[in-house]
């Protein structure tokens, strides 16, 4: 009797054993996994490429704004629970969105959004061929303040988000 004993305490010492091992793996893999947090674009990242585009035109510069900053990554935020749905906020600044797949940077956007300026024709002060609403809204001389952000959807897209004051990109008037 006392061999079974032994055996069955053998037995159950060794399947202690085995969930012991099997949840120190997977505290280990627990602790080393992280969630996915998209690298922060520097907002110069963003503000560089606005200027750029700007002074090809001989607008001035714009200044980064907190303010507007925090409102867009609200609101790129808040995109998260409607699986990024490409949507504008409505709110009460300019804006310009974009989506992009993996690592989208803020210069990549701005450049997506500046390459409209082959639609954008001065003389007719109109959309030719294509849209041009985002490269109007970029280049609009009383836009001064700017404040951008980005966010990694579920789906693996970056959605990128750039709030402007004052809005610009009114039809029927110049940008410049």
């Amino acid at each position: 009797m006392r061999s079974l004993k032994m055996s069955l305490n053998h037995e159950a010492s060794v399947k202690v054993l085995l969930v012991g091992q099997i949840l120190m793996v997977m505290m280990a893999i627990a602790s080393a996994a992280k969630p996915f947090r998209a690298k922060k674009s520097s907002h110069n990242d963003f503000l560089d490429a606005h200027n750029a585009v700007r002074a090809e035109v001989g607008v001035g510069p714009m200044t980064w704004n907190k303010t507007l900053e925090n409102y867009a990554q609200n609101y790129a935020n808040s995109r998260l629970k409607n699986n990024c749905e490409f949507e504008h906020s409505g709110g009460p600044y300019g804006e310009n969105l974009s989506e992009g797949y993996g690592e989208m940077s803020g210069g990549q956007a701005v450049k997506y959004w500046a390459d409209e300026k082959s639609h954008y024709d001065y003389a007719s002060n109109s959309c030719v061929g294509g849209e041009c609403g985002h490269y109007t809204q970029l280049v609009w001389r009383n836009s001064i303040h700017l404040g951008c952000a980005r966010t990694m959807c579920s789906n693996g897209w970056m959605f990128v988000i750039c709030s402007y004051d004052p809005p610009g990109g009114y039809i029927g008037q110049r940008p410049y």
